[in-house]
């Protein structure tokens, strides 16, 4: 029902594109720059926007069912930071491959899956994206291998993605996005080091939303410029608030490494919610800082505004994008609702299993011991 709300959208909608200014990059040992300036569509504008809606207003809803106990156990949400997926996916291709940290909501929908996907795996129902199983942070679809849970982890395993696009010669890339709170994590330089040598196509995207948990950036950070951490990497900083920056980024980034090796991104953006639900996030910020974050840069108003001001959406079109999204939303969470929790016959679905015993030998002092199980 979004979907043709929107084509009906875009149809009555100009035909003119525009070239829309976005903000410039800071490079690091590179001597190009992404443009300044991204030609948008009509249908990209119509696009952009309801994508960046959908989310942040998915992301309220999980922040009313986690306070109405609905959602149960970790939760962290994206609100704040939508212009970085909606951004580097409108810059790659569905076979190029993402991964991501806990914060995954947002990826996870503008992956592929639905709203109701999303909402019924942080639900523990079936028709979650993986079966109620993973909950919030982890969650998974075609070529998005997640919504990881140990700080950091998720990147060596983009690497590894990156040297799988690399071995099959298919064109693709891969992109590791990880918080400036993991930026400091040992396995991360591995992962830079073997890219490094091994020339993959490997995109580092340190989605900067200034605060690791409850802590600044500059009091658990000994250098604030991410995009130069690893010193052997090119790298850029972006502006993670702007959509189009973002994507122009993106698409500059993917181009580089396909020819050159890996690369490293910093989006500057921020996160309106604390780390997590459990965390209010006003006792180490004000909520003037949260309000004048919202008030001057948020990606949704500010893109909003640039459309208007170029003609590529009314006023109309914005009110009725707003209504449509609002309703898909509640829509979506019904349907959430009303799907049943995984039986517990299916609990051991999706685990590995073999006909031949596996086999564990451990030394107990001058004895060998072979245990055995079928898995």
């Amino acid at each position: 029902m979004l979907r043709q709300a929107v084509n009906r959208l875009v149809a009555v909608s100009s035909s003119r594109n525009v070239m829309m200014e976005c903000a410039p990059a800071q490079m690091y040992l590179l001597d190009q720059a992404p443009p300044t300036e991204s030609e948008v569509t009509p249908e990209d504008a119509v696009k952009y926007y309801t994508q960046m809606q959908t989310i942040r207003r998915m992301e309220l809803k999980a922040d009313q069912l986690y306070k109405q106990k609905v959602i149960r156990g970790f939760c962290h949400l994206y609100d704040g930071q939508e212009a970085c997926c909606v951004g580097m996916e409108a810059a790659i291709k569905p076979t190029d491959d993402v991964i991501t940290s806990y914060r995954a909501h947002g990826w996870t929908y503008i992956r592929g899956i639905s709203v109701a996907g999303v909402l019924a795996e942080l639900f523990g129902r079936e028709l979650g994206c993986a079966d109620g199983k993973g909950g919030s942070m982890h969650m998974y679809s075609d070529n998005f291998y997640g919504g990881n849970g140990i700080v950091g982890a998720q990147v060596p395993l983009g690497a590894g993605l990156a040297w799988n696009q690399q071995y099959t010669g298919n064109g693709g890339i891969s992109i590791s996005c990880y918080g400036d709170g993991a930026a400091s994590q040992g396995q991360l330089y591995e992962a830079y080091n073997l890219s490094k040598l091994w020339k993959l196509p490997a995109i580092f995207v340190c989605e900067n939303n200034q605060y690791g948990m409850g802590t600044s950036v500059d009091r658990h950070s000994a250098s604030t410029e991410f995009y130069k951490r690893a010193g052997y990497l090119p790298g850029m900083l972006v502006d993670g608030m702007d959509i189009l920056a973002v994507k122009e980024a993106t698409a500059f980034a993917k181009k580089y490494v396909l020819e050159n090796g890996p690369i490293m991104m910093e989006l500057k953006t921020y996160r309106y919610h604390g780390h997590s639900m459990s965390d209010p996030g006003t006792s180490y910020r004000t909520r003037d800082e949260v309000q004048a974050i919202k008030k001057k840069i948020d990606p949704i108003t500010s893109f909003r505004q640039k459309c208007l001001d170029a003609g590529l959406l009314t006023t109309d079109q914005v009110k009725a994008i707003d209504k449509e999204v609002k309703k898909h939303i509640e829509e979506e969470t019904e349907k959430a609702l009303s799907s049943p929790e995984p039986s517990m016959d299916k609990i051991a679905d999706h685990i590995t299993k073999s006909t031949v015993p596996y086999q564990v030998r451990a030394c107990h002092q001058h004895a060998s011991h072979t245990m055995r199980a079928n898995l």
